[in-house]
């Protein structure tokens, strides 16, 4: 008796699906990805409530998100050896699998270290999956209607961390902590068994070597890089070890470009970034990763520590803004088919840079409706952001690349974020130690925060302006 369903090839499926194989097959990639954003974004939230149930400061609390990114960044990297080794459908099957069994298990944890080690597991099954839906698009639809795909997708994932937050805080006050990791285990369900039926399996398998040195140093200038945030709040920026840190992280990164230029194989050719729109799209990405989860972790924590609200009413606090991105996206990725991606992303960029802005200008007389507001303005820019630089990233991508390339984009993305989380955190701490004798210390370190923030989209939109492409333009 045959328990599981007949694995099809793509061929078989489209003749069984017609048209609509596509669109199938990409809410299935799109369902696993959401599991694995709300895995990134939910945990938020929950940060003062780990600490005080464990009674750790928030540079100690912040592992549990660090420690996720760092795991999810890394974990990126073997993602496109492995869809050339097993497939899109075993690794799409296989992360989403050790995504939801993480879950459960952190659920279930009873210390700190292993709810930090859960999560590092959840990270590692979210880094195998957040690549997989800008290839599916890549592979499965024609030029002409990837960004309505990117917006069709994007949709989805940004609607997840939209209503994440108010469902994360309802569940923090009722039910603790451990609830939180439970937020993903339907999508991962789902897409689990809608994966068995709606994902074709791998035609061929290419035998080329791993390359384990690349990934090595790749991952070492990762943690390192981690470990120099970390440094800077435990040494000072001028000791010794977080110098010696710094230079380490430099050194790898210089072995590697030497490594990558050598090598048969590598895990990243530096061949894509010959490309000037692909290598701009880049520089964009890693800062508009730090921002964007920088933020998404900074104003939960604002909103709590600061202002005083309870998580409920944080999470409240970003759902309408949530809404209007998740309205936003499948609209810019209309535009985004129409118009210059390069100067949408401009545009996104300058809205989400100017929220941050008005978050600075009030400070600590801001009212909950401006919280609203001001997220409002940050959302929309994001929104238009979103499937605009995914075509501007991989539309002058050679198809033998496009591995690479997504495994990049989303690298660098993540790299930025979790470089963003870890400063934000170290920086709110030390600015409020400075300013402590203040009666209003606290809010004058997160001023100075958001004003951080929107410098850094500042330098995101000098680099996206640049992201015009040597070869034909889409201007």
């Amino acid at each position: 008796m045959r328990c599981l369903p007949p694995v099809r090839t793509r061929d078989e499926l489209i003749a069984r699906h017609g048209e609509a194989f596509k669109w199938l097959a990409l809410t299935v990639v799109g369902l696993g990805t959401i599991a694995a954003v709300l895995a990134t974004t939910s945990f938020n939230v929950a940060v003062p409530a780990l600490g005080a149930y464990y009674g750790l400061g928030q540079h100690q609390v912040q592992w549990a998100i660090t420690g996720f990114m760092a795991a999810l960044t890394v974990a990126m990297l073997p993602t496109p050896w492995l869809l050339d080794r097993i497939g899109f459908r075993r690794l799409f099957l296989g992360a989403n699998l050790l995504l939801g069994v993480s879950s459960v298990a952190g659920a279930l944890g009873d210390s700190f270290s292993f709810v930090v080690a859960m999560r590092t597991v959840q990270g590692v099954a979210a880094g195998l999956l957040q690549p997989l839906p800008m290839l599916a698009v890549m592979r499965l639809f024609s030029p002409g209607s990837q960004g309505r795909a990117h917006g069709l997708l994007g949709f989805g994932i940004v609607l997840a961390p939209a209503v994440a937050p108010a469902l994360a805080g309802v569940l923090l006050d009722r039910f603790g902590w451990p609830s939180i990791f439970l937020m993903s285990l339907p999508f991962c369900v789902i897409a689990g068994i809608l994966g068995l039926y709606l994902l074709p399996r791998h035609e061929a398998a290419r035998r080329q070597p791993f390359d384990w040195q690349g990934v090595g140093i790749l991952c070492a200038a990762s943690l390192l890089a981690i470990d120099f945030i970390a440094s800077l709040r435990g040494s000072g920026l001028f000791a010794p070890r977080t110098s010696l840190v710094l230079v380490l992280s430099m050194v790898c990164v210089v072995a590697f470009v030497r490594h990558a230029r050598r090598a048969a194989a590598p895990i990243v050719s530096l061949d894509i970034f010959a490309e000037r729109s692909f290598a701009m799209a880049g520089l964009v990405t890693v800062v508009y990763g730090f921002g964007l989860y920088a933020s998404t972790y900074l104003i939960p924590v604002f909103l709590q520590s600061a202002l005083g609200y309870d998580a409920t009413h944080a999470g409240l606090a970003l759902l309408p803004s949530g809404m209007l991105l998740a309205v936003v996206i499948p609209l810019a990725g209309v535009l985004t088919d129409r118009y210059s991606p390069r100067w949408i992303t401009v545009w996104g960029l300058v809205l989400f840079g100017v929220s941050f802005v008005l978050f600075a200008w009030r400070g600590g007389e801001i009212s909950y409706a401006e919280v609203i507001g001001f997220s409002l303005v940050g959302r929309l820019g994001l929104g238009l952001t979103v499937p605009a630089l995914m075509v501007a990233t991989m539309a002058h991508v050679v198809p033998a690349r496009l591995g690479q390339a997504s495994m990049v984009s989303n690298y660098t993305r993540q790299l930025g974020g979790v470089l963003g989380v870890a400063v934000v955190a170290v920086f709110v701490e030390w600015r409020t130690t400075v300013h402590g004798a203040l009666a209003d210390g606290v809010f004058v370190a997160y001023v100075e925060a958001f004003l951080l923030l929107a410098l850094s989209f500042a330098l995101a939109v000098a680099f996206a302006v640049r992201m015009r492409p040597r070869t034909a333009s889409m201007e």
